[in-house]
């Protein structure tokens, strides 16, 4: 791959001058060739990363037999092959869940050199303590599933809390879409513009998304009552009036949340209003709410995939391909992952 210019990495901080990049010559790692697999959930993105990297997706068959049971078997050989499994955690998620435990474990049978899970949004990561009696913590339970089924690294992006990182005994990348999203933010030179946070879980993320847009940042206080679906709004800490804002958070589910966030900045006098968020999960229920909100745009990435039937008119769906596949290409060379954000 010949670079003729400077050249930002989408989603990182990275400019990559002439001369600078990773050589082809470079993939043949401590590990191996690169291969990379796509299950079920990552298809779209799998070939995206491929594209990139100017590889080809591995090949493999799934079954799935009448008790439910998922049969994979490889089509090639991974002997000795730095090995990629990308699968992201969106519905049907304990299929795709078990789908990708297996697949680990094929890998490891088949002798692969390394087996590297690829993880765009990772399920359960709410679940990452104890904050009410006789409950589990579903998060690490997964981290420990991934464990044993023999992986050797992870990556993931937005974890929902950093300390899940430390639930897991393996070294990984938890990597973030922030600088993607928040560069294609920066572009559109919104004025007036004001950074909402969609509640105070969220206010540190928010307060950076506020300082790389020199904009103020406003927090909304809720209180979710008994788990109910739609919490109970309090007040916006801030000010938002006449102004144009952008709620940030990280996933949209059923869109509860972004509703009553929404329908705050506008009795608060809001203007225009764009949401940004990282994993669109959006259920039927999320979905329709969406669509139904007063909004001038959505932005997402695509850490799990949107169907063409969900994606609004108003919806920008950025990918995160390019950043993983530089993750990707630095993992398997032995180079620096931090350069990409200058750390």
């Amino acid at each position: 791959m010949t670079m003729v210019k400077a050249e930002k990495i989408p989603g990182t901080k990275y400019v990559r001058r002439p001369g600078s990049h990773i050589l082809l010559t470079e993939r043949m790692g401590p590990f191996g060739n690169i291969s990379l697999f796509c299950g079920s959930a990552s298809h779209d993105l799998g070939r995206e990363i491929a594209d990139y990297l100017n590889i080809n997706t591995g090949k493999y068959s799934r079954t799935v037999f009448s008790n439910e049971n998922i049969f994979i078997r490889l089509n090639e050989s991974v002997r000795g092959q730095d090995v990629y499994l990308l699968q992201t955690m969106g519905p049907p998620l304990h299929d795709n869940l078990m789908e990708m435990l297996i697949m680990i474990d094929t890998l490891k049978r088949d002798s692969a050199a390394r087996i590297n899970v690829v993880i765009p949004y990772l399920s359960y990561s709410r679940s990452d303590k104890k904050d009410q009696p006789r409950v589990g913590i579903a998060a690490r339970l997964v981290a420990n599933m991934i464990e044993v089924a023999g992986a050797d690294r992870y990556m993931t992006i937005d974890l929902h809390a950093g300390q899940i990182q430390g639930f897991f005994n393996i070294p990984g990348d938890a990597l973030t879409s922030f600088h993607l999203l928040s560069d294609y933010v920066l572009e559109k030179q919104i004025e007036d513009l004001v950074v909402v946070s969609a509640d105070l879980g969220f206010a540190k993320k928010g307060r950076n998304w506020a300082e790389k847009l020199g904009a103020p940042h406003a927090i909304i206080e809720k209180r979710r009552v008994d788990n109910k679906e739609r919490p109970e709004m309090l007040s916006i800490i801030g000010d938002v009036r006449d102004k144009n804002v952008l709620l940030v958070d990280d996933e949209v589910l059923t869109a509860g949340s972004s509703l009553n966030a929404v329908e705050a900045v506008r009795e608060y006098g809001a203007r225009d209003v764009y949401f940004a968020f990282v994993h669109p999960l959006m259920s039927d229920v999320g979905y329709e709410r969406l669509g139904s909100l007063d909004l001038k745009e959505i932005i997402c990435t695509n850490t799990l995939p949107v169907p063409d039937e969900k994606r609004l008119p108003n919806m920008t769906v950025l990918s995160v391909a390019p950043l993983l596949a530089e993750v990707i290409l630095r993992a398997h060379a032995g180079r620096s992952v931090g350069e990409l954000f200058d750390e």
